[in-house]
C-alpha cells in the first residue's frame, strides 16, 4: 500500500455489544493503521457494553499500541460516531476513516479508498449488494428518497460504515450536529453533496453480521425513522439561511 508518512489516518468504529466480533475485527483492521505514520490511530467507542466487549478491548489496547478507547460517549451509535469525528478533529488526523465493529465490511477495500484520496475529499462506500437483509435495503432506498425530496441531492447509498473523509471537511459540517443525533452520517453525506464537495460513491461489499445480535431492529429504525422526519424538516429550514 502507497501511504504518504505525513498523512495521519484515524480509523474510527462504535462498538456496542460485539464480544463476538470485536478482536477479529480490531486484528483484521489494525495492520492498516501499522503502515501509517506513528500518530495515525483506531479509535473504538465503546460505551454502554454488557458483554465482555470492554474486556476484550483492554486486553487487546495492552498488545496493540495504536488502539485507543473511548470509554466516556453515549451508548447510541449516531452519537458515539460523532464523538468520534470530534476526537479526530481535536487530535489532529488529516482523514478519518469509519467502519463499524460488527464484521460487516472488508478491510482488503480500503486501499482502493486510500487511493483516492488525493482526487476527493470524500470516498463513500455504496452498498449495491447487502448481506444484511431486504428490509435493511428497502429502509435506505426509503432514506435516499427522503434526502432527494427534502434536500435534492441524490445519493446512492446514506449511510454506509465504509467512508474516508478528510478531516477538515468533516469539521466544516459537524458543528451543526447535536452531540446525541442518532443519524450523522446520513447528514454528513446530505451536507457533502449539498454543498458540492468533492464526493465520489464506490461500490463496497456487505455482508451479514458475523455475531452477535444487531441492537437496531427494524421497528426501531422505523421509529428513528418517523423522528429523523421532523429532523429532515429542520435541517432544510437551516440550510435556507
Amino acid at each position: 500500500m502507497k501511504t504518504k508518512k505525513e498523512s495521519t489516518l484515524y480509523i474510527v468504529m462504535p462498538a456496542y455489544n460485539e464480544e463476538d466480533n470485536i478482536e477479529n475485527v480490531v486484528r483484521e483492521w489494525y495492520p492498516i493503521i501499522e503502515k501509517m505514520n506513528n500518530n495515525s490511530k483506531l479509535v473504538i467507542a465503546d460505551s454502554g457494553s454488557v458483554d465482555k466487549t470492554h474486556n476484550i478491548l483492554q486486553k487487546l489496547k495492552k498488545e496493540l499500541p495504536m488502539l485507543e478507547i473511548l470509554e466516556n460517549t453515549n451508548k447510541q451509535h449516531g452519537p458515539k460516531l460523532i464523538a468520534l469525528y470530534d476526537y479526530s478533529i481535536k487530535q489532529g488526523a488529516d482523514y478519518i476513516f469509519q467502519t463499524d465493529s460488527d464484521g460487516q465490511t472488508n478491510p482488503k477495500e480500503f486501499e482502493e479508498f486510500w487511493n483516492l484520496k488525493n482526487d476527493y475529499d470524500v470516498v463513500l462506500g455504496h452498498r449495491k449488494v447487502r448481506g444484511d437483509g431486504k428490509q435493511r435495503a428497502f429502509v435506505e432506498k426509503v432514506v435516499c428518497f427522503l434526502l432527494k425530496f427534502y434536500f435534492k441531492v441524490d445519493v446512492p447509498d446514506a449511510n454506509a460504515p465504509f467512508r474516508l473523509m478528510k478531516t477538515n471537511v468533516v469539521k466544516k459540517y459537524l458543528n451543526r450536529l447535536e452531540p446525541d443525533y442518532n443519524l450523522p452520517n446520513i447528514m454528513l453525506t446530505t451536507y457533502f453533496s449539498h454543498y458540492k464537495e468533492k464526493l465520489i460513491f464506490k461500490e463496497i461489499s456487505f455482508k451479514p453480521r458475523q455475531g452477535g445480535i444487531n441492537s437496531i431492529n427494524i421497528p426501531k429504525i422505523f421509529k428513528i425513522g418517523w423522528k429523523a422526519i421532523g429532523d429532515f424538516r429542520k435541517f432544510k429550514n437551516e440550510m435556507k439561511k
